[in-house]
């Protein structure tokens, strides 16, 4: 049993305001892993108040100073890797193997990264009789998702750092206790007092008094569309910057010259990452009509093979969903795809079969001869379901993968490059990954429409933390 129950806040474990505690709950068994605290009002403005204070003295800090500070982070949860990947296995159900390179992994290369970007990074420029001055934003609230919980964080929290900003971290209370790991690591770092501060609670009371916080100057945000949509409401009470990565129903398009067999792979195991807990999840396979038998096929056989079991277990290839209200979220979908005509190709709303009792387990499932209107092609699931859409031509498969109000991710398959670049740049998504192109950790990621606005990753999401100033010089 894991028991937080003191905030980090200005350089120092502090008890919370509030009496609650919020029960964290093993993805794999059900049962209660441990408790956090349920913060309130004053915790939230606590930390503000400690970001705020710490602010002048951090965006005074020379670039390379706050580039060690992040290097020690990274090595720091590089000696914990072991006790994150296995926490947060526990927390969210990602099979341990792929939590050992994602969600422990992801973290470290991250700060490392941003240690390295921000040495090169030019902060200033001469522009005519004019000095461009790149200055911080401010404090930054970064209001965190539960699915790969540590890596948002870190896309949030290192770059901010690195701008000079002081930050306030509200985790997803689904799976927090990563966050506490790494508050332990940037005590260890040394980091001065009040440049990060973590606070934990539900949404509607420590994630919305830290946007409508009028000390706060930015907030940084990843989560669901409808989440994303009551942040920017309040925010603009104080006209905050808002950077927000939401959510995805993300394309894959399988043109008539591909490599069926690789293509219809790739994208059932891009479907399934994370139980298809992931906002970039290739949902939608879209295959020509004259090619739908054969893929349909591929797609039902690979899914099959996905073992299905706890998360720490060395056979699991797919875990258990991150909650209760997640699993019945998607056995829901999955019975709305039946209701509403599609062909259920494997898989269904049952329970998997040999898997411990009390876990949020649900089938492998894919849905084929889906219409684009259908609700499970519209709607986020966030979770293991695959629909298999045919189209006519090249036109409509555009047309289709577009036909969507999220434009997050996609992908383009096909034997000829040059083709699937084109069709890639008619896409309205955010990234677009063309035959298997492998994610870039300093390409800029986010989304299109109402998958957000902003940018995460590399260069790109520096940036988002920095505002302009122009310095108008005589002679």
């Amino acid at each position: 049993m894991i028991r937080r129950d003191k905030f980090f806040i200005g350089g120092r474990w502090i008890a919370p305001q509030g009496t609650d505690a919020i029960e964290v709950h093993h993805a794999g068994t059900g049962e209660v892993m441990g408790t956090v605290p349920a913060g309130v009002e004053g915790d939230v403005a606590a930390a503000v108040a400690a970001a705020r204070a710490a602010f002048d003295g951090w965006r005074a800090t020379p670039v390379e100073a706050r580039a060690e500070y992040l290097q020690k982070i990274a090595d720091g949860l590089k000696a914990r890797a072991d006790e994150i990947a296995r926490t947060i296995s526990q927390e969210v159900g990602m099979p341990l193997k792929l939590s050992q390179r994602i969600q422990a992994g992801l973290p470290v290369a991250n700060f490392a990264n941003y240690a390295r970007i921000v040495r090169e990074f030019r902060f200033e420029e001469r522009v005519g009789n004019s000095l461009v001055v790149r200055e911080p934003a401010g404090v930054v609230g970064a209001i965190t998702p539960w699915n790969y919980p540590l890596h948002q964080i870190a896309l949030k929290v290192a770059p901010a750092l690195a701008a000079g900003c002081t930050v306030v971290l509200k985790c997803s209370e689904v799976a927090p206790f990563n966050a506490f790991i790494l508050a332990e690591v940037i005590e260890q770092a040394g980091l001065p007092a009040g440049v990060f501060n973590l606070v934990t609670g539900y949404g509607p009371v420590a994630g919305e008094a830290l946007v409508k916080h009028p000390q706060v100057d930015m907030i940084s945000f990843t989560g669901s569309t409808r989440a994303g949509k009551r942040i920017s409401e309040l925010a603009a009470q104080t006209v905050k910057r808002v950077a927000l990565e939401l959510g995805g129903k993300s394309p894959s398009v399988i043109l008539d010259d591909a490599d069926l067999a690789t293509a219809v792979r790739s994208t059932v195991n891009a479907c399934y990452l994370n139980s298809g807990q992931t906002c970039t999840a290739l949902t939608r396979m879209l295959v020509p009509a004259s090619k739908y038998e054969e893929a349909a096929k591929l797609a039902a056989e690979i899914a099959r093979g996905f073992t299905v079991g706890d998360p720490l277990a060395e056979t699991t290839k797919l875990g258990p969903l991150a909650s209760k209200a997640q699993l019945e979220r998607v056995r829901g979908y999955i019975r709305k795809g039946i209701e509403e005509g599609a062909e259920l190709l494997t898989g269904g709303a049952e329970p998997p079969e040999g898997v411990p009792a009390g876990g949020y387990y649900v089938k492998p499932t894919v849905f084929g001869r889906v219409r684009n209107s259908m609700t499970i092609a519209q709607e986020e699931i966030f979770g293991p379901v695959l629909a298999i859409i045919p189209y006519a031509d090249e036109e409509e498969a555009v047309r289709i993968a577009n036909d969507t109000i999220y434009g997050l991710a996609a992908a383009v398959w096909s034997k000829d490059e040059a083709r699937a670049q084109r069709i890639a740049r008619r896409i309205r998504a955010g990234q677009v990954d063309v035959n298997g192109g492998a994610f870039n950790l300093n390409a800029p990621f986010g989304g299109f429409k109402q998958s957000g606005h902003g940018r995460e990753a590399g260069v790109y999401g520096l940036e988002e933390f920095l505002e302009y100033q122009s310095l108008q010089l005589k002679g």
